[in-house]
């Protein structure tokens, strides 16, 4: 199995995924390997890049950082959703960051598009400031509530997920609050000991070039890391495994927890620094950047190795060798 990430790792110049990248995850599955697509982004939205990559309806899509897993034909395979008591008690311990949140519900229908109402926000200001072309893009689904309370009374259904957008100083203070408390669960801060009893996990990702950074209050126990295994157990693969097991390529510090469990964990040169200090650490590779075809380099390593473990046992059983 190969699990890619989208923005910073997929996806290359002017939001678009590049020739090369396309023939190689083409080329994986042909050589019978399954390909995920494990990304932040919900699923709509992933779905306006994905579309034209001529993916099998079955080929499986992980979105909202672990939270919801479909199919790329929108069939639902698996979704968590956010207590709505746990998104209150967020709304008011969050009070001052509240203008940067957005609360995500899952609304896809049956064609992969969602509905209006799927993103809910109270202020719309400093959003437009720090996330302007994500905002405009996904305009006709974004739902101003206020207070933003009112879109988690009961009888409304849970949400996957809330984010917060902003600087990076503004979000690492955002992050630090959320940590103090004992049922959030920080990936890649919080000790995994103390996962158990937590009630939201948190990732974030980071783009210092732009000075900005997403936190994801996701459930407690997502990630992109928990999802795979969940599906890898499904259809037999043991993630673990360096030689059939689990390629993850990724380049921020939402796909630790799928670098972490990966048997081939491959992190793009444009990760940030202290992320690719973690993989030379841990010996991980470190791949290409995502605007040179990374995604490609990676695949096709692998695609070369695997076609001389053919020859060699080809060979064997021919007893040429």
């Amino acid at each position: 199995m190969i699990a890619i990430d989208m923005d910073g790792t997929l996806i290359g110049a002017e939001g678009k995924v590049s020739a090369r990248n396309v023939a190689a995850v083409q080329a994986a599955i042909a050589a019978g390997i399954e390909v995920v697509i494990a990304t932040g982004r919900r699923h709509s939205y992933a779905m306006r890049v994905l579309r034209g990559l001529g993916l099998a309806d079955e080929c499986v899509l992980v979105s909202s950082n672990g939270t919801v897993t479909r199919t790329v034909g929108s069939r639902l395979i698996d979704r968590s959703y956010l207590p709505r008591a746990t998104a209150m008690w967020l709304c008011h311990h969050l009070d001052e960051f509240r203008n940067a949140m957005v609360i995500t519900f899952d609304m896809v229908q049956p064609d992969g598009e969602d509905a209006r109402g799927a993103l809910v926000v109270e202020e719309l200001e400093d959003l437009h400031s720090s996330i302007g072309k994500w905002m405009e893009a996904n305009a006709a689904y974004i739902a101003r509530v206020v207070p933003i309370e009112k879109a988690l009374q009961e009888g409304e259904v849970a949400p996957i997920q809330m984010m917060l957008c902003g600087n990076i100083e503004r979000m690492r203070r955002a992050q630090a609050r959320l940590a103090e408390h004992a049922k959030v669960f920080v990936v890649g801060v919080t000790a995994v000991e103390q996962m158990e009893g937590a009630e939201v996990t948190l990732s974030r990702t980071e783009y210092p070039e732009r000075d900005l950074s997403l936190l994801d209050i996701l459930p407690a126990g997502c990630s992109k890391g928990s999802a795979l295994v969940r599906l890898a157990e499904s259809i037999g693969i043991d993630v673990g495994d360096p030689i059939g097991g689990l390629m993850a390529i990724g380049d921020n510090w939402n796909d630790l927890s799928m670098l972490e469990i990966a048997g081939r964990p491959v992190v793009m040169e444009n990760a940030p620094v202290d992320l690719k200090e973690i993989a030379v650490a841990k010996g991980w590779t470190i791949g290409g950047h995502h605007l040179r075809d990374g995604v490609a380099e990676a695949i096709e390593a692998v695609l070369s190795l695997q076609r001389t473990e053919d020859e060699y046992e080809a060979q064997v059983l021919s007893g040429s060798l």
